[in-house]
């Protein structure tokens, strides 16, 4: 034993500390280049500790994968510079700071890289996969094996010896923090690790969801007469940019104002995400739960809180003999809907695979394919029908798209905007949405019994340079409850995205 220790001592510990405390003590000023930036002087003893113990966590993961202690730290430090500029690029386009929960976003990169890879920036990309590429070469060239120098009796037990270590350091720092889930103070007050190990943390907790409306979950009852179909529109990136400047062209959306005039209700509304996380919206509308309630889940919603079955408008309709449908014109797998929708009271999902090539508008199905479908489907059906549809067409980036000459006309008494392509890019998609409001609403006044409509956006788009162009800071979207049935005049109310849809089931006489 004494021989053993002696021998572990020699080899593997010079070797491996050197390296693990060089690469520790630059990865507290790597945090330094997040913004928002975190403090470093004044933090506090837990939140040093989870972040020594994340850092000495991972130095043994890598440490045993690639057997170079050096080469172990760099790639660790490569990797807390990449977490950091993916901060930075969703700080500036979703006003938001990188949390544990976004790893799917580098799966996600994969799978749907137009969806992800313009925020972080092609250029960027690029020039990260080179870099990685060299220091993986150069690591495993220059710096001969640990694992070789040491023995594997020695190697693995240090590796051991450290990962043991490194988890306790952060277990007992975690045990004296408390996240508040706002991620910008998180990330001020404990550090980018510290912060990604709470959050991780919690995740792994026991969950109980919290009650939605009463009456989600209470016996159906309709008084009054109710509509044969329901109708739900959760329109991407939809809100009236009228308020970003009054320079843009009020004749913008004509069916979305006629609607708005003729309905019961509408307003501006307060939704739970800025530019993207449509699945936080979604949760909140089809729910009823506020998502600041849901802790660590607000951030996604659909991993954990909606496969529990709670009570939701789509499995209080189809108790009431509703036919309960989801019309999404993309992958169901994403975010995991294939799964999800049928445990939140859905009977079915349309996703892409209903759609052609034909159907595009851009790089996704139209808005006038989409109202095709539903108007179809309402046509055809025998039975009450709840269509849910989440459209796509105005999903960014929206920078890829050509911007054609004409898309710049609403643009023409606004003429500090007029260099946003992107802008003038989504105004063009913008109008076909409110197209899709006027057909929708075609095919309810035609149905034998009328129906209702609700449509409202699920965050505003992603355009930060218009948005500081105008000083522009406002999340809320917009929402409009129509009804086909004769009405006085619209009531004209701000709400939360999670009181709307006990809004559509009181006008449909619930």
């Amino acid at each position: 034993m004494r021989r053993y220790c002696i021998r572990l001592t020699d080899a593997f510990w010079p070797a491996a500390l050197p390296a693990l405390a060089c690469g520790a003590i630059p990865s507290l000023f790597v945090e330094r280049l997040l913004r928002p930036d975190p403090r470093l002087a004044g933090r506090d003893g837990a939140a040093l500790a989870i972040h020594l113990g994340v850092w000495v966590l991972g130095f043994s993961v890598v440490l045993a994968v690639v057997h170079r202690p050096w080469f172990a730290s760099c790639l660790l430090v490569a990797a807390l510079l990449l977490i950091a500029a993916t901060s930075n690029a969703k700080s500036r386009a979703l006003r938001e700071a990188f949390v544990f929960q976004d790893y799917e976003f580098f799966i996600d990169l994969l799978r749907h890289p137009r969806l992800y890879l313009p925020f972080f920036g092609i250029g960027r990309a690029l020039l990260a996969a080179c870099a990685f590429g060299t220091v993986l070469c150069a690591g495993l060239s220059l710096e001969p094996s640990l694992l070789a120098r040491s023995g594997s009796g020695t190697f693995w037990a240090g590796c051991m010896v450290l990962a043991a270590s490194g988890s306790a350091l952060a277990w007992a720092g975690g045990r004296r923090a408390s996240p508040t889930f706002d991620p910008a103070a998180d990330l001020r007050c404990s550090g980018l690790l510290a912060s990604l190990y709470l959050y991780a943390r919690a995740e792994r907790q026991a969950f109980a969801p919290p009650q939605g409306p009463a009456v989600f979950s209470a016996t159906v009852r309709a008084g009054g007469r109710r509509p044969s179909h329901l109708v739900a529109v959760q329109s991407e990136s939809f809100f009236d940019p009228r308020r970003l400047h009054p320079g843009i062209d009020r004749g913008l959306l004509p069916e979305f104002d006629a609607l708005c005039d003729s309905s019961a209700r509408c307003g501006q509304l307060e939704v739970p995400a800025w530019g993207a996380n449509t699945v936080r919206s979604e949760f909140a509308f089809l729910s009823g739960i506020d998502t600041a309630r849901l802790g660590v889940h607000r951030f996604n919603p659909y991993r954990a809180a909606a496969l529990r079955g709670i009570p939701t408008v789509a499995s209080f309709l189809r108790r009431a003999g509703y036919r309960t449908l989801c019309v999404h014109p993309y992958d169901g797998a994403f975010y995991r809907r294939d799964r999800v929708l049928p445990a939140l009271g859905f009977d079915e999902l349309i996703d892409v695979r209903a759609f052609t090539a034909a159907d595009r508008s851009g790089p996704f199905v139209g808005d006038r394919a989409l109202a095709d479908m539903v108007g179809a489907l309402l046509a055809d059906s025998r039975e009450p029908l709840f269509v849910f549809a989440i459209t796509m067409e105005n999903h960014g980036p929206l920078e890829l798209e050509r911007a054609l000459p004409e898309d710049f006309a609403p643009l023409r008494e606004a003429p500090e905007l007029a260099a946003h392509a992107d802008l003038a890019v989504y105004l063009r998609h913008l109008r076909n949405a409110d197209r899709m409001i006027g057909r929708l609403r075609a095919s309810l006044e035609r149905a034998d019994a009328g129906g209702c409509l609700c449509w409202y956006g699920d965050h505003v788009p992603v355009l930060p340079a218009a948005y500081d162009k105008c000083g522009f800071a406002d999340g809320r979207t917009d929402y409009v409850l129509w009804s086909s049935a004769p009405r006085g005049a619209p009531l004209r109310a701000d709400l939360k995205l999670h009181e709307l849809a006990g809004g559509l089931l009181e006008l449909a006489g619930f």
